[in-house]
Order: structure tokens, then sequence, then C-alpha cells
């Protein structure tokens, strides 16, 4: 799969450094080493939920780039890591999740990662691994002598994603936590040996893992590798874009509906969108200086916004994920809704809040007023009432102005749901319980 308009840049240092995409690196030899397309870098990506989110879609993204450009991106999913959890960036414990579970996430979102990556045979052809399969075989004893021995506490403390925990004192860090960044240096040492991997890539985040791997393979290979990491992307409200977050957009439709994910794009503010489209699009640099002409001289067409939209929302959904997001776009403020297919008004709807009535009330109808006020929709039955009596309340996208109006089984949408809205953007799906 790839984002449409995908150029092969002449020189892959230059379009990072314009896209703002490089945040720190281990050594200026990198950008030599990948316009020369000689590197083999990896990314690992830890299976602490079902699926990934877009905050993971700049990496993958960045190995996208990377293969463009004759480079070799390995791709780890973390299936002995995501049993420990990285404390990078989080300011408490994390919850551990059961084998079971893990085992699961790592399944799917292998099958993810297998969507945004040609692993057609080639000269640069992306490689997938699972660091359980060589973490579950290691020794403990053989572990503290040939990883421990190399590394110093005083180091370890001095990374920012243990010193931010330490510094807490309600917090702290567990021991587990504490020997993450040994696992991730490993996981760097056994990809280097195997698989010729010279460069591992991240999120700002994760530099103190990342160092911690590159003084690992100088101390026992005398071999050089780098680093590399990209500035850390943030929502408009300065928050981490991450899957335990509140809100988060995953790539899954079953957890966020290709509706929902365009629409979280198609909402950026005008002050985050021009990075997104470097961050997240291969649109061109002209092409991007128009978008942001556009914010300027014309922000109510948000056309940089849909044009971010679209092209995400085809690289993670395909062309009829983009089709169903755009139809359930038109249809939720369309008085069409009553003629839309059951599949587009589930995606439309799939993350409406939503009050619950049982059946038999609609058998025997039920007031819109009294509805209104029970869903929450307004505060009251007399708020109901004025707000019908001003033209403000819409059933299934039809404006109703009759305060008797009832509703019945022959107002449920083809998905058997009713779509209350109140003025043009509060909404509510009114479902029924057998």
């Amino acid at each position: 799969m790839s984002i449409s308009r995908e150029p092969s840049p002449a020189l892959l240092s230059n379009e990072l450094a314009w896209r703002g995409l490089v945040y720190q690196t281990s050594d200026d030899d990198v950008f030599k080493n990948l316009d020369a397309g000689e590197v083999t870098a990896y990314i690992g990506f830890d299976p602490t939920a079902s699926s990934l989110h877009v905050g993971n879609l700049v990496q993958l993204i960045m190995l996208r780039r990377l293969q463009l450009a004759g480079n070799t991106p390995i791709v780890l999913a973390g299936g002995a890591t995501g049993m420990i959890g990285d404390p990078s960036g989080k300011s408490s414990e994390r919850v551990l999740l059961s084998t079971d579970q893990i085992r699961e996430n790592v399944t799917t979102i292998k099958g993810q990662l297998e969507e945004f990556l040609d692993f057609s045979p080639s000269s640069s052809r992306a490689i997938l691994v699972n660091n359980y399969d060589w973490l579950s075989k290691t020794n403990i004893l053989d572990f503290l002598r040939d990883v421990g021995k190399y590394m110093t506490v005083n180091q370890m403390i001095a990374k920012d994603s243990v010193k931010s925990r330490m510094d807490s004192r309600d917090q702290g860090i567990s021991y587990t936590e504490f020997s993450y960044m040994l696992l991730q240096a490993t996981d760097f040492l056994h990809l280097s040996d195997n698989y010729g991997c010279n460069m591992q890539l991240g999120a700002s985040d994760q530099w103190g893992n990342i160092t911690a791997g590159l003084e690992l393979i100088r101390k026992t290979r005398a071999r050089e590798v780098f680093g590399m990491t990209t500035p850390l992307l943030l929502k408009e409200d300065g928050t981490k874009f991450g899957k335990s977050e509140a809100g988060a957009i995953y790539l899954d439709p079953k957890k966020t509906s290709q509706y929902d994910f365009y629409q979280f794009f198609y909402r950026s503010h005008d002050s985050v969108v021009s990075n997104y489209l470097k961050f997240f699009t291969f649109l061109s640099q002209d092409e991007i200086l128009d978008l942001e002409i556009s914010i300027r001289d014309a922000p109510e067409k948000r056309e940089a916004q849909r044009e971010l939209a679209r092209l995400l929302t085809r690289f993670v959904h395909g062309e009829s994920g983009l089709e169903l997001a755009e139809s359930a776009a038109n249809a939720l403020f369309s008085q069409d809704i009553t003629l839309t297919s059951k599949d587009v008004i589930d995606v439309a709807l799939a993350g409406a809040p939503t009050h619950l009535i049982p059946k038999s009330i609609l058998v025997s109808g039920v007031s819109l007023v009294e509805l209104l006020a029970e869903s929450g929709l307004t505060s009251s039955r007399s708020d109901a009432r004025k707000l019908v009596q001003q033209g403000g309340a819409y059933v299934n996208n039809i404006r109703c102005s009759d305060v008797d109006r009832v509703l019945t089984e022959a107002d449920l949408l083809s998905n058997g749901q009713i779509l209350l809205r109140k003025g043009k953007k509060d909404y509510l799906v009114i479902s029924i319980i057998e």
C-alpha cells in the first residue's frame, strides 16, 4: 500500500530536513549512508494494544521514505518488550498484559505492519521480525553477563525516560521497566548481528533507548551503527498521539471507523495541519506550499485539511475506505440519510453518543420532546420544547418543528437506529433494546 503521489527523492537527507523530520542523530554520517541507500534501519512497535494508532504512522511512513530511497526497513513487533512496557513518556507504571493478550496483539499488529511497506523480494525489501523469538530464549545469567555488564546504572538513570520517573516520589520506576532499555539494546545488537542493521529510528522520547543500543554495539562489536529520532508529534492541545491516551485514533476500523479517522484529520487546526502534511504525506514542497497559502487566504474552505484527510484515509483504509468515509460524512448531515445504506450509516454513527430505549416504547410511540430531554440532548423538556419550536431539532436530519411529534418504528433507519440532532453539530443516536 502507498500514499498517492509518492516521489523517489533524489536526496533523502534534504527531503527529511525540509519536512522537519530529523530531531536527533548520533552522527551526521547517517545522512551520507541514507542518501546512498546503504542503511538497514529498524523501528519497534510494542503490542500493548490490539491495533497501531496514528502516532505510529510517522515512523511507518519514515520507513517507507527510506525504502523508496533504496534503504532496507526492518519492522519489529515487540512480542517480548510488550510484556515489560516502555517507561518512555509515561508518568506511571504500565499495567502488564497477559501473555495471551500480548500474543493476540502481536498477530493483529503484524498484519497491519505488512500493509504499509513493500515485503516483496527486492534489494530493499522490508523485513518483519518479533523480538520474542530471541529474547524469550535468552538465559538470565547470560543476559546479565553479555548485556548488563556493559551498561552502568549511572548511564541508565541519566536517560530522560528513567530520570523523570526517578524524580517522582509518588511513582518511581520498577526494576521491570528500568530494565526495558537493556532489552531494546539487545534487540539492536541481535538485528545488527543477524540482519546487518546499522540504524535505529524512533520518536524523540526513544533517544535514551536508542543510545543504549549504540553503546552496547560499540562496546561488544566495535561496529559503527547510528541512531536517529523524529520530533514527537503532538496534537493541537500539546498532548501525545498515543494508544493509551484518551481519544486515541486507531488504524483498525473496528476500533476507529473510517469516518472518525477521516474526521480526525479533517478537523485538524490550521496551526498544525502544515506539519501534518509534511510528516504524514509525500506531497511535494510546492504542493504543500499551495495548501499553506489556502490556509492563510481561505481557511474556511479547509482545503489543506481535506487533502490531508483524503490521503491518509486512502493510505490506511484504501480507496473503498475513503469512499465509505466521505459517503458517511455526506450522509450524516444530509436528508438522504433515510435512503442511505446500512454500511454507510454504521460507519457514520460508529462514534456517536448513544441513548438506549426499549423497542416497546417505539411500538406505542414516544414523544420527540420527551426523548430529547431523556437522552440528554437537551437539559429539560422545556428546553426540548423550545428547541423544536425554534426549528433547531432534527430527526434523521429532517428538521422538525412539531412539538407533538411522536417517534415510532417507522422512523428507524436502515441500521435500526434513529439519529437526533440539535442544531448543526450536536447529535445523538437512539438505539433499540429488544
